[in-house]
């Protein structure tokens, strides 16, 4: 079996910065030998899109199992796809575990669209401030992740999280957060149960981080930076129901695969 495969540095214009996910468009159905391409990968994930006459289906693996929603790696398929694919379409819509996902060409960026996030106030200080080595001023539980709000993004920057304890948190991951120097907000993203220490830009997190900032800021629309090391910048408003999230993408290689 011959699969081309592209790996995407999402939210980038630049190659090296961002998030580099993998993407392959096929009709696979085997689970395990997804999971096992995602694992010899070894990013954060790996999409696997099948395109259809009537839907186009997508799953991301991550090195150790599969996740129910991801921004990046819809980012880079929709990349791959309106580049190497179907180079006359303007729009793509994926079907989901995490719902109908769509994404746009907007001027220079990518725009996704996706499902807004709900969540709720809790009490996780003290266990999220001995796991990150601080105390955050307010945390929330999301579908999907645990969030944490600090005051500045020096506090975000100078984390030191111990992943064995992080792994031991509600939800699948946590989101630390705290205003910007030079952005409306800052992020960073821990998700040891799947695999990935230190996500460089998570997409799907701002389905949370977006409505969440912008009830705090008074505004629909918001410029975002995931301080990770590679770093990314991103582009969110505020919908109803829906959450847009806009970045850049670039291809760093096309290659093949050969399974034997």
């Amino acid at each position: 079996m011959k699969l081309d495969i592209y790996y995407v540095d999402a939210f980038s214009h630049e190659t090296f910065e961002g998030n580099p996910a993998a993407v392959i468009f096929s009709n696979l159905n085997d689970d395990n030998l997804m999971q096992n391409i995602a694992a010899e990968n070894n990013l954060s994930e790996t999409a696997f899109v099948n395109v259809t006459e009537n839907e186009n289906i997508i799953r991301w693996f991550s090195p150790t199992k599969e996740v129910d929603l991801c921004g990046h790696a819809t980012l880079a398929s929709a990349f791959v796809y309106f580049n190497y694919i179907n180079t006359g379409k303007e729009t793509i819509e994926f079907k989901s575990n995490g719902g109908i996902l769509i994404v746009n060409k907007k001027d220079n960026l990518l725009e996704l669209d996706f499902p807004k996030d709900t969540f709720t106030q809790i009490n996780n200080r003290d266990v999220v401030g001995d796991a990150v080595g601080l105390k955050p001023i307010e945390t929330y539980k999301g579908q999907i992740n645990l969030m944490a709000v600090y005051e500045n993004e020096e506090d975000i920057l100078n984390l030191k999280p111990d992943f064995n304890k992080i792994i031991k948190l509600a939800g699948q991951g946590l989101i630390v957060t705290a205003p910007g120097l030079y952005h409306d907000f800052v992020s960073r993203y821990f998700c040891p149960k799947y695999g990935i220490n230190e996500d460089p830009v998570t997409g799907s997190a701002h389905t949370t981080l977006t409505p969440y900032w912008s009830d705090k800021l008074a505004s629909k629309k918001l410029l975002a930076k995931q301080v990770s090391k590679r770093g990314g910048e991103l582009f969110c408003e505020n919908k109803d129901d829906r959450v847009l999230i806009g970045g850049n993408a670039v291809l760093y290689m096309k290659g093949s695969i050969n399974i034997s």
